[in-house]
């Protein structure tokens, strides 16, 4: 109904104007705009993927503090390892100070008993909302 009312209406308005500009581009794009309709797994928006790179923006003034290249690094790695920990459903805070409390004494060739999705079935550790 919405497209076939802005396929209508945009005739009727000035070509240059704002509003035709908003119709074409939605018009010219209406399958992409549809498509969630037909597949129930697709969200409206894309609200789930923002949220998650909020932290990274908000950071973003903070990385040139980081002093070097090599610590650029080491804070990718932090923040991968948040991000692996928030998508296996555990508590970042939690699982941090975990492995950082036994990482020094822990055998090198099973770092990765260490890793979020083995921690969090070593702990049998509950999954947090998301």
């Amino acid at each position: 109904m919405l497209k076939l009312w802005a396929e209508e209406t945009l005739p009727k308005l000035s070509g240059k104007s704002d509003l035709a500009k908003a119709f074409r581009y939605m018009l010219s794009r209406w399958e992409s705009l549809v498509r969630y309709l037909g597949d129930g797994r697709l969200a409206i928006d894309n609200n789930a993927a923002e949220r998650a790179m909020r932290g990274v923006a908000l950071g973003r003034k903070n990385y040139l503090f980081a002093g070097s290249d090599k610590g650029g690094e080491r804070a990718a790695a932090f923040y991968s390892l948040i991000e692996t920990a928030k998508l296996n459903g555990l508590n970042p805070e939690l699982y941090l100070r975990d492995i950082l409390a036994k990482i020094a004494d822990h055998p090198v060739n099973r770092v990765a008993e260490l890793l979020p999705w083995n921690w969090a079935k070593q702990k049998n550790q509950p999954a947090i909302a998301a």
